[in-house]
Protein backbone atom coordinates (compact mmCIF):
# COMPACT_ATOMS: atom_id res chain seq x y z
CA UNK A 1 0.00 0.00 0.00
CA UNK A 2 1.21 3.61 -0.61
CA UNK A 3 1.55 6.23 1.34
CA UNK A 4 -0.48 8.63 2.31
CA UNK A 5 0.44 12.71 2.25
CA UNK A 6 -2.10 14.62 4.24
CA UNK A 7 -1.22 17.42 2.54
CA UNK A 8 -2.45 20.83 3.60
CA UNK A 9 -5.77 19.76 4.79
CA UNK A 10 -4.22 19.24 8.35
CA UNK A 11 -1.69 22.06 7.84
CA UNK A 12 -4.79 24.06 7.63
CA UNK A 13 -6.11 22.96 10.29
CA UNK A 14 -3.17 23.11 13.08
CA UNK A 15 -2.79 27.01 11.33
CA UNK A 16 -6.09 27.59 12.48
CA UNK A 17 -6.00 26.58 16.12
CA UNK A 18 -2.33 28.33 15.97
CA UNK A 19 -4.41 31.91 14.84
CA UNK A 20 -6.52 31.62 17.08
CA UNK A 21 -4.29 31.39 20.27
CA UNK A 22 -1.86 33.19 18.79
CA UNK A 23 -1.91 35.89 21.60
CA UNK A 24 -0.95 33.52 24.15
CA UNK A 25 2.46 33.55 25.85
CA UNK A 26 5.32 30.50 25.71
CA UNK A 27 4.55 27.32 24.20
CA UNK A 28 0.69 27.74 24.03
CA UNK A 29 0.96 29.74 21.14
CA UNK A 30 4.01 27.65 19.48
CA UNK A 31 3.22 24.15 19.62
CA UNK A 32 0.38 22.62 18.67
CA UNK A 33 -0.58 19.67 21.38
CA UNK A 34 -0.58 22.94 24.36
CA UNK A 35 -2.39 25.50 21.74
CA UNK A 36 -5.01 22.97 21.28
CA UNK A 37 -5.45 22.76 24.94
CA UNK A 38 -5.58 26.16 25.14
CA UNK A 39 -8.21 26.86 22.39
CA UNK A 40 -10.39 24.49 24.41
CA UNK A 41 -10.12 25.81 27.78
CA UNK A 42 -10.21 29.01 26.53
CA UNK A 43 -13.50 28.39 24.58
CA UNK A 44 -15.12 26.73 28.21
CA UNK A 45 -14.49 29.85 30.05
CA UNK A 46 -16.08 32.07 27.49
CA UNK A 47 -18.86 30.12 27.37
CA UNK A 48 -19.06 29.72 30.92
CA UNK A 49 -18.38 33.67 31.83
CA UNK A 50 -21.27 34.46 28.85
CA UNK A 51 -23.79 33.39 31.80
CA UNK A 52 -21.46 34.84 34.80
CA UNK A 53 -21.47 38.36 32.86
CA UNK A 54 -25.48 38.25 32.74
CA UNK A 55 -25.61 37.76 36.32
CA UNK A 56 -23.63 40.58 37.11
CA UNK A 57 -25.37 42.74 34.98
CA UNK A 58 -28.51 41.83 36.70
CA UNK A 59 -26.82 42.37 40.26
CA UNK A 60 -25.80 45.83 39.39
CA UNK A 61 -29.08 46.55 37.96
CA UNK A 62 -31.07 45.28 41.06
CA UNK A 63 -28.73 47.59 42.80
CA UNK A 64 -28.50 50.62 41.31
CA UNK A 65 -32.42 50.60 40.93
CA UNK A 66 -32.34 49.70 45.23
CA UNK A 67 -29.96 52.47 45.99
CA UNK A 68 -32.43 55.09 43.78
CA UNK A 69 -35.92 53.57 45.65
CA UNK A 70 -33.78 53.72 48.71
CA UNK A 71 -33.45 57.44 48.23
CA UNK A 72 -36.57 58.65 47.85
CA UNK A 73 -37.64 56.13 50.74
CA UNK A 74 -38.85 52.69 49.39
CA UNK A 75 -37.18 49.17 49.43
CA UNK A 76 -36.43 47.62 45.82
CA UNK A 77 -39.03 45.03 46.92
CA UNK A 78 -41.64 47.26 47.46
CA UNK A 79 -40.64 49.15 44.61
CA UNK A 80 -40.72 46.08 42.12
CA UNK A 81 -43.87 44.69 44.17
CA UNK A 82 -45.68 47.46 43.07
CA UNK A 83 -44.83 47.56 39.61
CA UNK A 84 -46.14 44.03 39.38
CA UNK A 85 -49.22 44.99 40.73
CA UNK A 86 -49.54 47.45 38.44
CA UNK A 87 -48.85 44.62 36.14
CA UNK A 88 -46.06 46.45 34.73
CA UNK A 89 -43.19 44.08 33.86
CA UNK A 90 -40.21 45.92 34.77
CA UNK A 91 -36.90 45.92 32.87
CA UNK A 92 -34.30 46.58 35.04
CA UNK A 93 -31.70 47.47 32.48
CA UNK A 94 -34.05 50.58 31.93
CA UNK A 95 -34.60 51.13 35.64
CA UNK A 96 -30.91 51.01 36.13
CA UNK A 97 -30.41 53.78 33.52
CA UNK A 98 -33.24 56.26 34.11
CA UNK A 99 -32.07 55.76 38.13
CA UNK A 100 -28.43 56.43 37.14
CA UNK A 101 -28.86 59.26 34.92
CA UNK A 102 -32.17 60.97 35.33
CA UNK A 103 -32.98 60.49 39.64
CA UNK A 104 -35.06 63.46 39.05
CA UNK A 105 -37.31 61.28 36.75
CA UNK A 106 -36.80 57.94 39.35
CA UNK A 107 -38.50 60.21 41.69
CA UNK A 108 -41.32 61.37 40.00
CA UNK A 109 -41.78 57.77 38.80
CA UNK A 110 -42.12 56.86 42.68
CA UNK A 111 -44.25 60.04 43.73
CA UNK A 112 -46.50 59.52 40.45
CA UNK A 113 -47.56 56.27 41.34
CA UNK A 114 -48.18 56.95 44.79
CA UNK A 115 -45.72 54.62 46.42
CA UNK A 116 -43.65 57.58 48.29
Amino acid sequence: MTRVKRGYIARKRRKKILAFVSGSRGAHSKLFRTANQRKDRSLASAHRDRGKRKRDLRRLWITRINAAARANGVSYNRFIQYLYKRQLLPNRKTLAQIAVLDSNCFSTILKKELIV
